[in-house]
């Protein structure tokens, strides 16, 4: 058995990702406890839709962290209910546009009030303007983080 050196729990990547997962694990359990019509991943799906506007399809997987074929059942299920309507892309006929439809509005008001419970219990034990700082700081990462993407698709497309 090969021995690693210690590894910190506590760094960013770590507390990130620890974050996300635990957010999303209480973003389901709370969706399912109240009963709403749609599965917590056609939720989160309604939400990024809400959050973005109409996008293409392969770009909403990539948003939500899945592939793009399980994001299709998903978005099959919300369009049989009319909750989501899949157009051709006018830039480019192959690629499909996904958008809400009104039917989704009643939904996504649920959906935010279950999200907005989440962060009222999450904030509950610091001071409003620490939460504020705190949300500061990690919009200026994930800025930072966009701007390397950035950087990284266009010195591969310089080494092409």
């Amino acid at each position: 058995m090969i021995m690693s050196p210690s590894t910190d729990p506590d760094t960013i990547g770590f507390l990130v990702g620890d974050l996300s997962r635990l957010f999303r694990a209480e973003f389901e359990r709370r969706i399912a406890r109240i009963g709403l019509s749609v599965t917590p991943a056609e939720a989160r799906t309604l939400a990024n839709i809400a959050r973005c506007g109409s996008m293409r399809q392969h770009l909403l997987a990539e948003r939500l962290g899945v592939e793009a074929m399980t994001l299709s059942g998903t978005l099959d299920r919300l369009e049989s209910r009319g909750l989501i309507a899949r157009a051709p892309d006018p830039a480019d006929r192959r690629a499909k546009l996904v958008s809400l439809t009104q039917a989704a509005e009643d939904l996504l008001a649920e959906i935010r009030k279950v999200s907005a419970s989440i962060r009222s219990d999450l904030s509950a034990s610091m001071e409003d303007s620490e939460w504020e700082r705190m949300l500061e700081k990690l919009k200026h990462v994930r800025a930072r983080l966009i701007e390397l993407k950035v950087q990284a698709a266009n010195e591969e497309g310089e080494t092409r």
